[in-house]
C-alpha cells in the first residue's frame, strides 16, 4: 500500500505511529489505539476540575456514534499528515465532532424529526366591494326624473289584436318619481345574470306639457334586475313597472283622440345603467317606456286611445339607514 508521502520501503507501522521508539511500542500504541473509543476517553488525561463533565459527555456521545468512528479509524487514521499535526487524543475529538455534524436530529422515539411542511395557501377569491351595496333588506330613497317625447304605437299591441297604428295626436311626458326601494335579496346567479332584485314603491307625479292632458298622479310598483359584476361600479338594470292613477281626461269635453276617463292605468319598462359613488349614494340613466291607457274601460262610449311615449331617464338613489352589518 503507497500512501501520499510515505516511501513504499518505510515501515507502516513507523510512519503511521511515528512516536514510538521500538516495534513493540509500536504494537502496544496501536493495541491500544484499537479499544472502545468508550475506553480511551475514560482513560484520557483530563484535569481534575473537567474530569466528570468530560467523561460524562465522552460516554454519551461515543456509545452513540461508534459506527461513525469505525469507519474514522479505518478511512481518517491512516493520513500520516492529519496525525503528523494532532494527537491521538484530539483526533478522536475532532472526529467526534464531526460525527455529531453529520448524523441526523433524532426525536424522544430516536427517528428522525420531520421537517415542517409548509402550507401552501391558495389564492384567496378577491373580495366584491358590492356586497356592501346590494344585500338583502337595503332599503334605499330614490328620485327619478324622465322626459318622454317620442310617439309609438302600443309595444303589445300584438297581444291585443291591434294594427300598431299611431294615433295623431302626440304627448310629450315629464314624469317625476319619488320611490322606495327595497332590494329583496343578496347577489346571485350565474354569469352575466349575477345580481339582486329591488321591489320599487313609487308615488308619481307627471307633467304633461304636449298634449290636452296637463297632469296624472298615480301609485307605481315594479321590480327591477340589477345586473352586478365583480368589483364594478356600474351594473346595467332591466325594470319593469304597473300602476294606476287619475288624469285630467279631455276626451269627454270634446278633444279627439284624447283620454277616455280620468282613471287610468300605467305600464313602464326600461333599462339603463346604475353608478355606485359608494354604498350609501348612487346615480342611473337609461330610457323609459311609458303606457297610460283605461284598459278600454271608457268604450263604447269613448274610445281607448291611449298614451305611448318613451325618452331619456335619469336618477338618483339614497341608502335609507345604517351601513351593513358585518355577517349580514
Amino acid at each position: 500500500m503507497k500512501l501520499q508521502g510515505i516511501p513504499e520501503s518505510a515501515d507502516f507501522d513507523a510512519a503511521l505511529f511515528p512516536r514510538a521508539k521500538s516495534r513493540a511500542d509500536r504494537t502496544a500504541f496501536a493495541a491500544w489505539f484499537s479499544l472502545s473509543p468508550v475506553k480511551i476517553w475514560m482513560d484520557a488525561e483530563v484535569p481534575q476540575a473537567r474530569n466528570s463533565c468530560l467523561r460524562a459527555i465522552g460516554m454519551l456521545t461515543t456509545r452513540r456514534f461508534a459506527p461513525t468512528m469505525d469507519l474514522i479509524r479505518k478511512h481518517v487514521f491512516p493520513c500520516t499528515h492529519f496525525l503528523s499535526f494532532m494527537t491521538a487524543r484530539s483526533a478522536i475529538l475532532t472526529a467526534m465532532v464531526l460525527a455529531c455534524l453529520g448524523q441526523p436530529v433524532l426525536g424522544q422515539g430516536g427517528d428522525a424529526v420531520p421537517a415542517p411542511e409548509v402550507e401552501v395557501s391558495r389564492p384567496l377569491k378577491p373580495a366584491d366591494f358590492n356586497e356592501g351595496i346590494y344585500y338583502r333588506n337595503k332599503l334605499e330613497f330614490s328620485q327619478e326624473l324622465g322626459v318622454l317625447p317620442i310617439n309609438i304605437p302600443f309595444v303589445f299591441d300584438l297581444f291585443v289584436n291591434d294594427d300598431y297604428s299611431q294615433k295623431p295626436l302626440h304627448y310629450t311626458l315629464v314624469p317625476i318619481f319619488p320611490s322606495l326601494r327595497w332590494q329583496m335579496g343578496k347577489i346571485n346567479g350565474p354569469g352575466i345574470l349575477r345580481g339582486n332584485t329591488d321591489l320599487t314603491l313609487t308615488l308619481s307625479f307627471t307633467a304633461i306639457p304636449r298634449g290636452p292632458e296637463t297632469h296624472y298622479e298615480a301609485f307605481d310598483m315594479g321590480f327591477r334586475r340589477n345586473f352586478v359584476h365583480r368589483n364594478w361600479r356600474t351594473a346595467p338594470y332591466f325594470e319593469t313597472r304597473i300602476g294606476a292613477g287619475f288624469i285630467n281626461a279631455q276626451e269627454p269635453h270634446g278633444v279627439k283622440y284624447a283620454q277616455g276617463q280620468d282613471f287610468t292605468f300605467t305600464l313602464m319598462v326600461g333599462s339603463g345603467a346604475r353608478y355606485n359613488f359608494n354604498p350609501r349614494y348612487s346615480m342611473e340613466i337609461g330610457c323609459e317606456y311609458m303606457h297610460v291607457s283605461n284598459l278600454y274601460l271608457s268604450e263604447p262610449k269613448y274610445p281607448d286611445n291611449g298614451i305611448n311615449v318613451y325618452g331619456p331617464w335619469v336618477g338618483f338613489n339614497m341608502r335609507i339607514g345604517k351601513p351593513k352589518k358585518p355577517g349580514q
